[in-house]
């Protein structure tokens, strides 16, 4: 038995339709293809998503998780999951949800850091309004912009002129190595916690760096640019494989897992969403890493073709869509070319002792 026929078994019609599309290629006048779509809307967990609605076109956290993350990041939460189901940016929830998040969007095309839980020293977001701005330790990080792009461009804004000034913004806010920094206090940066050092670099934020390079990853002309390709560089000379982070981004995006903290939204390193953002921006298996991460995944695929998501068995299916979908878009060769050497990270490497 493969695993066509048990994806295929799957009560939810959106991997039905995605398995179809993005993995049997079925063109968008097949009939099954055509039938899919209709029972998309009574799919229940896209009606999950949808009951959660607000009437501004916000959204608002289900069964007391993510109530803190505010509305901004709530909606672009349910943004990038109805975009992974394959809901288009016609659907009328994912047009009110979008049109929420650009009325917020500031004049030079980021998102404002305060509504959406920056970390402050000695404030919280209740009297944050009160508080003096030399007191707040971060006046920018790249997250406050990153993730509401990130929701809009799962829904297919990314080309909105509206969302191109939001990466502009993205852009301008890059290390000249490459990843993105923790943040500023005014104009200067902060160093990021070890957890989430960017392997390689002296500001770079792992948390950051991924928020952007998955933006990026997602517009049809940037996802290929040089600034998408150097991000994804370095979070490559990570090399952290665990077995039971593989595929929880694909479990937050699909509501399985709570979409919460700041700078600890990407605090895992996801194997499968790597290998999402090597076929994306185009890294090839001609670098280890990725091969080394290609084979890490086989390695742990069942017999029946399957990949099973320890925490939430019930979406294995999901997961193992995912990662099937990657694995037949990896090309053996591209123009990628890795400038990072392949050195061991450590979050807090040790210091030598003088005597």
């Amino acid at each position: 038995m493969t695993w066509a026929p048990l994806l295929l078994a799957d009560p939810s019609p959106s991997l039905r339709l995605l398995v179809l599309r993005d993995l049997l290629n079925r063109s968008e006048d097949d009939t099954e293809v055509r039938e899919l779509k209709r029972l998309q809307e009574e799919d229940p967990l896209i009606l999950k998503f949808l009951a959660l609605q607000n009437g501004d076109g916000s959204w608002r956290g289900g069964e007391g998780g993510g109530a803190v993350l505010g509305s901004l990041r709530l909606t672009a939460q349910a943004l990038m999951g109805l975009g992974y189901f394959g809901l288009s940016r016609e659907h009328p929830a994912v047009k009110r949800g979008a049109e929420f998040i650009f009325a917020h969007q500031q004049e030079d095309g980021s998102w404002p850091l305060v509504s959406q839980g920056a970390v402050l020293d000695g404030a919280n977001l209740s009297t944050i309004k009160e508080a003096n701005l030399s007191d707040i330790k971060y006046h920018m990080i790249p997250l406050q912009t990153a993730l509401p792009l990130l929701g809009l461009a799962w829904a297919g804004y990314a080309t909105d002129p509206r969302a191109e000034q939001a990466y502009d913004w993205l852009l301008h806010e890059q290390l000249a190595r490459g990843g993105w920094p923790s943040g500023r206090h005014r104009e200067k940066y902060i160093f990021a916690a070890g957890y989430r050092r960017l392997a390689h670099s002296k500001f770079g934020c792992r948390t950051n760096t991924t928020a952007a390079v998955s933006a990026l990853a997602l517009h049809p002309r940037r996802r290929t640019s040089q600034a998408a390709r150097r991000g994804l560089d370095l979070l490559l000379a990570h090399e952290h494989r665990q077995a039971h982070t593989l595929g929880f981004e694909v479990a937050r995006i699909i509501g399985a897992e709570r979409p919460r903290g700041g700078f600890t939204y990407f605090q895992r390193y996801d194997v499968a969403q790597v290998l999402d953002l090597s076929w994306r921006i185009g890294a090839s298996l001609e670098d280890r890493r990725v091969a080394d991460n290609v084979q890490f995944v086989k390695d742990l695929q069942g017999p029946y073709g399957l990949w099973t998501y320890q925490r939430h068995p019930e979406i294995s299916r999901w997961v193992t869509f995912d990662l099937l979908r990657s694995l037949s878009r990896l090309d053996e060769e591209t123009d990628w070319l890795s400038r990072e050497p392949r050195t061991p990270f450590q979050p807090y490497p040790k210091k030598p002792r003088r005597f």
